[in-house]
């Protein structure tokens, strides 16, 4: 018996139970359709978070009291019982560190009332910026100007705003020289970012920038916690010059010990990419060992339903032995049935995933990205499910012995 013929006959005998085929390929496609939503979500977050979250450039770096993320509450209680960076601390290092192409300095505060008119917005964003900050954060405008450094000399009651304040609170009317009260406090608007859409169903668009220092004449400076930014003149020995530079000049700011650890952490870009990609990672172990245990479900469901399937084929096992088909070819038989049972799982499995991928980016924003090899490693495994649990019932079904198959009654 050829392949194809096998094949032919494999898709004959399962589209004769068709429900019994449908309910055996619960188990795999479940398996398989977890596995590819969740690398579908892995690929496209983490495309997401390199090109629009953590999108510091490979010559940047942020100097902090704290690392941006904490995962225990003994390294949160030691960290907050350091000092804050102050905005004189900015201007030390902006004058001394020479190996630094830029330095800004900003804060932020989440929340805040911002009012246009009758229009207004609850859940915004207000951040201080120095004016050297639009530089390093690569900050694109879709029309006016930036902060510039006379607007922070002064102090000065102007404001850039996000696309989505622009767009909602004050949609018809050309934003710029427009006054918005940001809790209160009249800004004037004089630019507009370019959108940059969403990021886990949260916009990255609601957002007002002011110059810091009229931030910390309207919000204070207590409890605020500020980061200070430095751009290198390009990346590898130069940025490790300026975050060596800023390091020994922030200890001596902050008066550290010598032989003790620094009082404040210097992350970049790659800090942020390596600490989501563990994460990411740790997300992708437990759903990888989670769709494992569907795939074994899944697996035996086969066998079971193919040993059922040998019981009630006996006599036409019988049949062909005696017209001369070899045991390699009945195995040959059974096990293409288990494997086209599990590729057409498989097959399911891929599209519901993808289609479960696709359906929660449209309605929330999550960022899923569809990749060939995902595809490809997701059909392997249903065949491998499929050929190794196929292997018992073929065996099973080849070594029964033509006359004893003959007589056997159900």
């Amino acid at each position: 018996m050829n392949t194809l013929e096998a094949v032919r006959l494999a898709l004959q005998s399962l589209w004769a139970n068709k429900l019994r085929s449908v309910l055996t390929l619960l188990g795999v496609v479940i398996a398989v359709a977890t596995i590819i939503a969740v690398v579908t979500f892995v690929n496209g977050i983490n495309g997401f978070v390199a090109g629009k979250i953590f999108n510091l450039g490979a010559d940047v770096f942020i100097l902090s009291k704290a690392p941006n993320v904490i995962t225990n509450i003994d390294e949160w209680e030691a960290n907050q019982k350091r000092k804050d960076f102050t905005y004189e601390d900015f201007l030390t290092l902006q004058e001394a560190c020479t190996q630094c192409k830029n330095v800004g300095a900003s804060a932020y505060m989440s929340n805040v009332r911002v009012k246009y008119g009758e229009q207004n917005s609850d859940d915004s964003m207000a951040r201080g910026w120095s004016s050297g900050m639009t530089a390093i954060y690569d900050l694109e405008l879709r029309s006016g100007r930036a902060l510039n450094d006379t607007d922070v000399t002064l102090g000065s009651n102007v404001a850039v705003i996000g696309a989505d304040i622009a767009d909602k609170l004050m949609g018809g009317v050309d934003p710029l020289d427009k006054e918005i009260r940001v809790n209160g406090q009249v800004y004037r608007v004089i630019g507009v970012g370019k959108p940059r859409g969403k990021a886990l169903g949260q916009s990255m668009d609601n957002w007002v920038v002011v110059p810091i220092t009229s931030w910390f004449k309207q919000f204070g400076s207590q409890h605020i916690a500020l980061k200070i930014w430095g751009k290198g003149y390009g990346v590898g020995s130069p940025m490790e010059a300026a975050m060596d530079q800023v390091r020994v000049l922030t200890r001596s700011l902050r008066h550290d010990q010598p032989g003790l650890p620094d009082s404040f952490v210097i992350e970049t870009n790659q800090s942020f990419l390596s600490l989501w990609s563990n994460l990411s990672g740790t997300f992708f172990l437990v759903a990888i060992v989670l769709a494992a245990v569907s795939l074994v479900v899944g697996g035996v469901v086969i066998m079971n339903i193919m040993l059922v399937s040998v019981t009630e084929r006996t006599r036409e096992i019988g049949i062909r032995k005696a017209l001369g088909a070899r045991a390699s070819d009945v195995r040959q038989q059974f096990l293409i049935e288990s494997s086209m049972l599990a590729l057409v799982g498989g097959a399911l499995g891929i599209l519901f995933g993808i289609a479960v991928a696709k359906t929660v980016t449209a309605m929330i924003g999550m960022p899923s990205e569809v990749k060939l090899w995902t595809v490809l490693v997701g059909l392997m495994l249903a065949l491998v499910v499929g050929i190794f649990f196929g292997v018992y019932p073929a065996q099973k079904a080849a070594r029964l012995e033509p006359i004893a198959a003959l007589r056997f009654e159900l």
